[in-house]
């Protein structure tokens, strides 16, 4: 493995709460934390180019210190991109993205997520979910994740 894709894989392993080496483990959820996670926004697509911007609620009951969600489309990325500090590239197709901190029966930061694709098609689709859910329980996971077509229109599609 080469020691850029250590490192990447290094840091989406922070961002998601996992340790990663023989074998991957999931962080166990936190004593009496409980969150019910979403993501809603707008996504964008010009040419090669697609910004989600999202906005995560946590309808509680826990405040979180930071969550992380996770943006997959349905083709590649270009190998070059401008992301955010608090976004890391998973893979070819997937971003991961810390969310800060979220109240209780909050609303937290908007995150603005512009990538640019490989290629030039007429429509993706993005999926967006959440990767770790800042150590909380979620008993409704119902909500946690969306798909969304976009077109290449430049029209804003909600989700």
């Amino acid at each position: 493995m080469s020691g850029v894709r250590k490192w990447t894989w290094g840091v989406a392993g922070a961002l998601t709460g996992v340790v990663l080496g023989a074998g991957a483990a999931v962080a166990a959820p936190a004593a009496g934390l409980e969150a019910d996670l979403a993501f809603h926004g707008t996504a964008v697509m010009n040419g090669d180019r697609v910004e989600v911007k999202l906005t995560p609620h946590n309808d509680g009951p826990s405040a979180l210190p930071d969550a992380t969600v996770r943006l997959r489309w349905s083709v590649a990325l270009a190998e070059e991109q401008r992301l955010p500090a608090r976004c890391v590239r998973e893979d070819e197709r997937t971003v991961l993205c810390g969310t800060g901190a979220l109240a209780a029966n909050g609303v937290g930061e908007q995150l603005d997520v512009p990538v640019r694709l490989k290629e030039k098609p007429s429509e993706v689709t993005v999926e967006i979910d959440t990767a770790w859910g800042g150590g909380a329980t979620d008993k409704d996971r119902t909500n946690d994740r969306t798909q969304v077509l976009v077109l290449d229109t430049g029209d804003a599609y909600a989700f």
